[in-house]
């Protein structure tokens, strides 16, 4: 393998140098893997299943097994528009995720209006300072379900599935300043554009419910009484007849048998069922690297595969 037209380290510039065409899923603004994704056995009855009792979908895997793909093949299939994503970390609150009020931002904005030559032109609206999250913009009455991936929830705080129950089952929830100030109605500010919804009476509640897409990596144990509101599946482990499938879809590769693909491809499932970490996009990745660079060097060839291949439960 030759970089030669790439960066060589020599510090010499190379103005007339450019890179290779980026991989399909990292070309801008990204397009949907959904077109592309390949659903295991079972998986859409899983789906179907948590689509007709408007329950949210549990998906447990590895990471990069195409968890958080299901969603976008889902919402494309079936026109629920953009996908609203609500990224968990141990610090992700209920309250966060169904709308945030700015009141440290109003207080600013009510200090400046009083130094203004016409203070009583300044209207103090607590809308302006209320924008919804994405469960709370998930919620919103739509003639059809929104499409909402909650990523990593075993990541959370022990309490956050438990918090979520109540909402999940009754499919509402209070905006609790606008009842502080006895407001009627208030166009608040959605999570995923610029647009604005009105609220009557400081409450939501939706006409559909939201097709919900929960990702786990098993790292934490669900309480009984959130899993039994949940339709769950578990990604099965690859196999090399469904990574060919995997690697042709994305990448237009046909893998002969017995080529250096192949083996890269046996060795990928051999691992992860020998434990290890590494994930579908690390195969893509190299596979990728290998057959859009002319090989020269077999040596190169490993070294590149070392690099890209490593697994992810270690430093």
């Amino acid at each position: 393998m030759t970089w030669n037209t790439y960066y060589t380290g020599t510090g010499q510039p190379r103005p007339q140098a450019w890179l290779p065409p980026a991989p399909p899923w990292r070309t801008f603004p990204r397009q949907s893997a959904g077109a592309v994704f390949q659903p295991p056995e079972g998986l859409t009855e899983a789906v179907n299943a948590a689509l007709c009792l408007r329950r949210p979908l549990l998906l447990t895997g590895p990471p990069g097994s195409g968890k958080s793909t299901v969603i976008e093949q889902v919402a494309l299939e079936l026109g629920l528009g953009p996908v609203l994503r609500w990224q968990i970390t141990s610090r992700s609150t209920l309250a966060d995720a169904l709308y945030r009020y700015d009141a440290l931002g109003r207080i600013h904005a009510h200090r400046l209006s009083r130094n203004h030559d016409d203070a009583s032109a300044v209207v103090d609206d607590i809308a302006a300072f209320l924008q919804l999250g994405p469960l709370g913009t998930a919620l919103l009455p739509t003639r059809r379900p929104r499409a909402l991936l909650v990523d990593e929830i075993d990541k959370a705080d022990l309490d956050l599935p438990g918090d979520l129950l109540d909402v999940l089952e009754r499919g509402e929830y209070t905006i609790v300043e606008l009842l502080r100030e006895s407001r009627a109605a208030a166009e608040v500010r959605t999570w995923d554009s610029g647009a604005v919804h009105l609220v009557e009476d400081g409450r939501v509640r939706c006409s559909e419910f939201p097709f919900i897409v929960m990702t786990s990596n098993g790292e934490q144990e669900m309480p009984p009484a959130f899993l039994r509101r949940c339709v769950r599946y578990t990604m099965p482990p690859p196999t090399v007849a469904l990574m060919r499938d995997v690697v042709a879809r994305h990448l237009g590769l046909d893998v002969p048998d017995h080529s250096p693909e192949a083996e890269l491809i046996q060795e990928f499932v051999e691992r992860v069922g020998a434990g290890e970490t590494v994930a579908v996009d690390q195969l893509l990745s190299t596979l990728h690297i290998l057959n859009g660079t002319p090989v020269t060097d077999a040596g190169e060839r490993e070294r590149v595969k070392r690099l890209l291949m490593k697994d992810l439960s270690r430093a």
